[in-house]
């Protein structure tokens, strides 16, 4: 509760805050008394970068017209939003009294509880391999406190030797998956006055290390056939650039590479034309 007294010495005023959830009613308290004045002029305004009217001249002004009420010099608002946060100045002034002014500061804060946050979250990862777990939710007021459970049992902040790390204020874990090699069940809970939830299901992609030995002992041995294959075929001479088969050839079984590359003219060879054609060139 809010005094604000008017004696010969001064006014006493204090600032406390006021807390209430989004959407519900917030109460500004604001109490005073006076020496002679009956009547005293109560005004009531929103100090931020800029200072504005919320109640004056016996009415609210602005969006608070039509969803506040003023009792004394207490103002209640209605279905407050994130819009109506901030720091209050409650005035009053009793010109016939000896101190004419006195005013108190009032802080809103209005709660926003956390919601379902957007994650980053892999639906599976390999069994040993480092997997990192991204949570956020941007418009709690206060920011939310972020903690992890495995199989409803919470992880600690900071544990000896733990094979994993959790930031409770950005909601960041980062694990070696061996953690969670049974398909268990991940809860995100996030505190920020009141709480909210939310459950990841993780499944583990085993490493079948049988398969894997067997496909590298089977690659090698394949790789060992063809170099033996490349060896011995180069040591009985198959990759030789002296010979090599033509088998469109019947009539001979080998033929030497040196032999194609010799040019032999027809005239030094004695070849004389057919009959049918020297009989042509004749006409």
């Amino acid at each position: 509760m809010l005094k604000i007294t008017f004696n010969t010495s001064a006014a006493i005023y204090r600032s406390p805050g006021v807390e209430v959830r989004e959407f519900s009613d917030a109460e500004l308290s604001c109490e005073f008394k006076t020496e002679n004045d009956e009547n005293p002029r109560i005004e009531w305004k929103k100090v931020d970068k800029d200072v504005s009217f919320v109640y004056f001249n016996n009415s609210f002004i602005g969006p608070f017209h039509g969803r506040a009420e003023i009792k004394g010099a207490t103002v209640r608002l209605h279905k407050v939003t994130q819009k109506d946060a901030g720091k209050y100045r409650c005035e009053v002034t009793a010109p016939k009294d000896h101190v004419s002014l006195g005013e108190v500061n009032v802080t809103l804060t209005v709660l926003v509880p956390p919601q379902a946050p957007s994650c980053d979250v892999p639906s599976s990862a390999l069994t040993g391999s480092l997997v990192q777990l991204r949570c956020r939710d941007h418009h709690s007021i206060p920011a939310a406190v972020y903690t992890w459970y495995k199989d409803n049992k919470p992880l600690a902040i900071k544990k000896p030797n733990a094979t994993y790390t959790i930031d409770e204020k950005t909601g960041v874990l980062v694990s070696i998956f061996y953690l969670f090699s049974k398909n268990r069940l991940l809860v995100l809970v996030l505190r920020s006055r009141v709480t909210c939830e939310r459950v990841f299901v993780m499944c583990a992609d085993d490493l079948n290390v049988a398969a894997v030995i067997s496909g590298v002992l089977l690659l090698a041995l394949l790789l060992f056939l063809c170099a033996f294959g490349v060896f011995y075929a180069h040591r009985h001479g198959l990759f030789s650039r002296e010979s090599f088969w033509i088998p469109q050839c019947h009539g001979a079984a080998h033929i030497s590479s040196q032999n194609l590359h010799r040019t032999e003219h027809i005239q030094n060879a004695g070849y004389s034309l057919p009959p049918k054609e020297v009989s042509k060139i004749s006409d």
